[in-house]
């Protein structure tokens, strides 16, 4: 089978693609043949290092993957071989087959398409619990998006349409009729001043922030928030730079999430909270089957619109990455057999 490697930390020049063995499920595990696989900005991160917690090379990118159970590990009695399933891996997920932890893996109705549903996996999954599990967003309220042009920001936006909220989205010029067409205000995050136009618009802030980015920008966010606001931080973009990591930006993004989360300590009616997928998975996978079902849900009735920019052969992972990093609204890259 084929997977892809990435050989050492660096820009997309260090992803190869290898034959190798066809893996063994252990124990509680299942073995997937993939059907889909995603290529996000977060794999970039993984490959440059910047990603809290990322593994060392070698290693296998890829953060979500839709697949068919082929063989089953001993103890696993929950899903069956020939089962159609989603799961979150984090890494490891750009290969041709990949054993994973039967109680990740959540069933995907057949009649999807593959392709779509991987970005539910992940981005859309992100926006989703962002909205419903971490701010707690409720119909009416106002919220403020950074990087609302992108994949997972293009998703929060249009699951606040659903939701009923107030939206607010950065972006850059060339993306604001993007942001535009998903309902929310649109900011232009080089020429405009986003705290002084959300104050303008509201008079006293937004309720909640949602900040991917991360570094003096969730200082800045912060005081967008009006009384009872609430600003999660779930991103560190701003680490990484032209496809590698951006050391000045990483010390950066400590300094000013400690010194914002100690802000919001100190707040007696703002807080500032933290999300990241995965560890929410694994503390609450009943959440995450929930969700999830929901949003196939929401899928199937198209209430929203996972676009697919450009679907790959895992041989093309190099070119996904340099996608990766040339555009941000033209929808999901997915690696698909």
């Amino acid at each position: 089978m084929r997977r892809v490697v990435v050989t050492r930390f660096g820009g997309p020049e260090v992803l190869d693609v290898v034959e190798t063995d066809t893996p063994l499920p252990g124990s509680g595990e299942v073995r997937v043949r993939v059907l889909a696989s995603g290529a996000s900005f977060t794999d970039t991160q993984l490959r440059a290092g910047t990603y809290l917690g990322g593994p060392k090379p070698p290693f296998t990118p890829g953060y979500e993957l839709v697949g068919i159970v082929e063989e089953l590990g001993a103890g696993c009695t929950r899903l069956g071989v020939g089962d159609r399933v989603g799961v979150l891996t984090v890494w490891g997920a750009n290969a041709e087959r990949v054993c994973v932890p039967e109680r990740y893996a959540v069933t995907v109705p057949e009649d999807l398409d593959p392709a779509e549903v991987v970005s539910l996996v992940f981005a859309y999954m992100t926006a989703y619990q962002l909205l419903h599990r971490a701010a707690r967003a409720r119909k009416g309220e106002t919220i403020l998006v950074h990087g609302a042009a992108g994949r997972v920001g293009s998703a929060i936006l249009e699951l606040g349409a659903i939701a009923g909220l107030r939206m607010f989205g950065t972006a850059s010029k060339r993306d604001l009729p993007v942001v535009e067409r998903l309902g929310a205000v649109a900011i232009d995050y080089q020429n405009d001043d986003f705290l002084a136009r959300v104050r303008e618009r509201t008079g006293d802030g937004v309720d909640v922030a949602l900040d991917g980015l991360g570094g003096p920008l969730s200082l800045r966010s912060f005081r967008a928030l009006r009384r009872g606001g609430r600003l999660v931080v779930f991103g560190r973009y701003a680490t990484i730079a032209h496809g590698r990591k951006n050391w000045p930006a990483v010390f950066g993004w400590y300094a000013s999430t400690a010194a914002v989360a100690l802000w919001g300590l100190l707040s007696p009616s703002r807080r500032v909270l933290s999300y990241r997928v995965q560890v929410l998975r694994t503390h609450h996978q009943d959440w995450f089957d929930e969700d999830f079902r929901a949003l196939l849900g929401l899928l199937r009735e198209r209430e929203i619109h996972p676009a697919v920019a450009a679907r790959l052969q895992l041989s093309e992972a190099r070119r996904a990455h340099e996608l990766l990093e040339s555009t941000a609204s033209t929808g999901k890259i997915v690696f698909v057999s």
